[in-house]
């Protein structure tokens, strides 16, 4: 059903009219309200009473989810009914994080090859390389998750940029590195064309690539082919996209920094929000109220912005997952029968983590004329817990900007004699909180941000789960990959790239 044909859209519309009324000042004190915009998952708060809204938004928003059978979608997707209609697959990253799944044959290959992998102390350095999907989420987790270090050093690299892979190798020696190389297809030009270069920096040093090198791809013939040993590749099924695949094996780079009792105690999280979402009525889900919070903002309040702002240096990347997460998976323009959508979807996610976005573009949101929704995450106690007063009182700092500053956006400041101290108040900020961030903690976050993508797809009756938009500058580079200047141009390009190529130094 598309968003525009749900009739409970329109009443959505109206509603939200008659409550422009609402100013924070008025209803900030309100105990009753603020308990009825909070929605809980043991230690896990998302406190909405920030926003200029009612209790009965959220019931609307429910209902619009209902009208539009979210939930029961969201049943067909963990049947593993067939979802990515235009490629015609089921959806399967939630079946990597199943109690089934972690005591089969592919978890324990994975965790077999890891434990060798961090009982060799001769490995100092493992190196992921990937992009997209084979590299955001891994690299986000893996930083994220620094206090349960125990492995080698883990990098990541992805750009096709030989800075990013040569900055890497500078401080890494041949004979103690360890490549994990991730791609679906194993034919990523970015992903493959510094496989390369790590092979010949391996062949130059005069080590063996063979055994330096793993593979995660869903084209185990292709890792072989490329020179990867059959023992040290390890699969993926087509069903589970790349920006959902860090729970596969494409998780292993994160297994193998944190050991494999943390990676399944993420995994477990991630599962337990699945079991949330799947069985737990629209009013009270996370991830379904979460979306119509999305889709209230993008579609009624037609703003094209949502920040995500974590306030938890080590989630500084998580913004950059939650990118792609939303933007690769709901920016379309046509819905799930191909037919052009009348309204907007995904919205532009952007963020940086707090406290430095404070000094930053804060004061855009604070007394810009746009509106920009924000989620503004917290944990409540650091890891490790310090013992240390000092420290502790730092993260105490952490957490008071992070509460005063949803505090100041929604309040604002009046000072009518003075515009240029003026702050409008009212602006809308979503704020969640848990208890620390541990591998089970982020696993069920990171769980909760995937189902808010799927359930705003499912609402904008757009596919989730296919990526056509990345292909078309591919394959234009790929036409370009054998012009050697502007003369042997294909006719496709414009002028403007004629005269860039004229531009770039000559080869020999």
């Amino acid at each position: 059903m598309r968003l525009t044909d749900n009739a409970v859209f329109e009443l959505l519309t109206q509603h939200a009219e008659q409550i422009n009324h609402i100013r924070f000042d008025d209803v900030k004190s309100d105990t009753e309200r603020q308990k009825a915009l909070s929605l809980t998952l043991d230690d896990m708060v998302i406190d909405l009473s920030r926003h200029m809204i009612e209790p009965q938004t959220l019931d609307m928003l429910a209902s619009l989810a209902d009208e539009a059978d979210v939930k029961g979608q969201f049943e067909k997707l963990f049947a593993g009914e067939i979802m990515n209609i235009t490629e015609q697959r089921s959806v399967l990253h939630m079946a990597c994080r199943t109690a089934e799944a972690l005591s089969g044959d592919d978890a324990r290959k994975i965790a077999i090859f890891s434990d060798v992998i961090r009982a060799d102390k001769s490995i100092k350095d493992v190196i992921n390389i990937g992009i997209g999907g084979s590299d955001l989420g891994p690299a986000m987790v893996t930083k994220a998750l620094a206090p349960f270090h125990d492995g080698p050093q883990i990098h990541f690299v992805s750009n096709v940029d030989p800075s990013h892979l040569h900055d890497i190798l500078q401080n890494a020696t041949p004979e103690r590195t360890q490549f994990i190389v991730t791609s679906k297809t194993f034919t990523t030009q970015e992903t493959m064309k510094n496989a390369a270069l790590a092979r010949a920096w391996l062949t130059k040093a005069g080590c063996s690539a063979d055994r330096h090198f793993a593979a995660v791809t869903a084209a185990p013939e292709k890792a072989e082919a490329w020179g990867v040993e059959r023992d040290r590749i390890f699969g993926f099924a087509d069903g589970i996209g790349g920006r959902y695949s860090l729970w596969s094996a494409v998780g292993l780079p994160i297994m193998v920094a944190i050991g494999t009792r943390a990676f399944f105690e993420f995994l477990k999280g991630a599962h337990d929000m699945d079991q949330h979402v799947r069985n737990t009525p629209s009013r009270d889900n996370l991830a379904i109220m979460m979306a119509g919070i999305r889709i209230y903002y993008r579609n009624v309040k037609h703003h094209a912005a949502y920040g995500i702002m974590a306030y938890d240096q080590r989630l500084s990347d998580f913004t950059k997952w939650v990118q792609q997460t939303e933007m690769e998976s709901n920016g379309k323009s046509v819905d799930r029968s191909g037919s052009r959508l009348d309204y907007h979807t995904a919205p532009i996610i952007w963020g940086e983590a707090g406290t430095g976005a404070q000094h930053s573009f804060f004061q855009a949101l604070h007394q810009g004329v746009d509106t920009c929704p924000l989620d503004i995450l917290v944990p409540l106690q650091p890891i490790p817990d310090y013992n240390d007063d000092e420290w502790q009182d730092s993260h105490r700092m952490l957490v008071i900007n992070a509460l005063a500053q949803a505090e100041a956006f929604a309040q604002g400041q009046n000072n009518e004699q003075e515009p240029h101290r003026h702050f409008e108040g009212g602006r809308p900020t979503s704020f969640i909180s848990w208890r620390a961030t541990t591998p089970y903690a982020l696993g069920r976050l990171l769980a909760l941000y995937e189902h808010i993508t799927i359930a705003s797809g499912f609402l904008w009756d757009v596919n989730s789960f296919d990526q056509f938009g990345v292909e078309l500058g591919k394959a234009m580079a790929n036409s370009l990959g054998n012009v050697k200047d502007e003369t042997e141009l294909p006719e496709q390009f414009s002028a403007a790239a004629a005269a860039f190529l004229t531009r770039l130094p000559k080869s020999d």
